[in-house]
């Protein structure tokens, strides 16, 4: 999932956007709201983390901007712990607001409830993917092969899903993907070649890509399934 973080606060910017991508966001950053208000319009997020006090625009203008065009959903930021800055923002269209300075895990678990929100009133991601003996948990992200867990890092772990969801209908490995085939290294390869193009729409491309193919299958992999098709990266 994609969040944009409209802060000026370079430092506090840069940890949030560790953060989140540590736990498995993609994130950009705007550092004003000219550019916030831009890339919120022109880009596509799930979520946007928005500063109230911004030079070029502040954020309740950004906001009633958005609200003209998109329904994002959005986390207000401030300093402000004011009654009147919370009823203003909520009833521009905010999600929720926080009051810096603020604990990095309460900040996380309401983005995971704004989302699950925003989730219930359209499409509704389930709560676990299967293929083969390979399982993805959701709701707690977390990857199992054959009921073991497996050790993933956030980027692996959203790669993953994001292959689950754009699996082709068949593997090299032969037969229907319904019919229990239990080559998920295959499954891996065919899809980054059938599907290419959305795999790069994501964000992975190039010898980026291949690195993070070859990465995830060795994590998967099976010992039941040691060749490879011709297509499959040997660095």
């Amino acid at each position: 999932m994609r969040i944009l973080v409209v802060e000026d606060n370079a430092k506090l910017a840069g940890h949030l956007r560790r953060g989140l991508a540590e736990s498995g966001y993609v994130v950009d950053v705007a550092t004003d709201g000219i550019a916030g208000r831009h890339m919120a319009m022109e880009g596509s997020y799930d979520l946007l983390l928005l500063d109230v006090m911004l030079p070029g625009a502040d954020g309740f203008t950004l906001l009633e901007t958005l609200r003209q065009h998109k329904d994002t959903p959005v986390i207000m930021l401030t300093a402000a712990d004011s009654v009147e800055d919370r009823v203003r923002g909520l009833r521009a269209g905010a999600d929720d607001y926080l009051v810096k300075p603020f604990v990095f895990t309460e900040l996380l678990a309401r983005i995971q409830a704004v989302l699950r929100r925003g989730a219930a009133g359209a499409h509704h991601e389930p709560d676990r993917m299967v293929l083969w003996d390979l399982e993805l948990d959701t709701i707690r992200r977390r990857a199992f092969r054959a009921g073991t867990r497996l050790d993933l890092t956030a980027q692996e772990y959203t790669l993953l899903s994001v292959l689950l969801r754009i699996r082709p209908a068949k593997s090299s490995c032969g037969g229907e993907v319904a019919q229990g085939c239990s080559c998920p290294r295959h499954f891996i390869a065919d899809t980054w070649t059938l599907q290419g193009s959305s795999c790069r729409a994501g964000g992975y491309g190039g010898g980026m890509r291949r690195s993070s193919e070859t990465r995830l299958c060795r994590r998967v992999g099976s010992p039941a399934c040691r060749s490879q098709p011709s297509h499959w990266p040997t660095a």
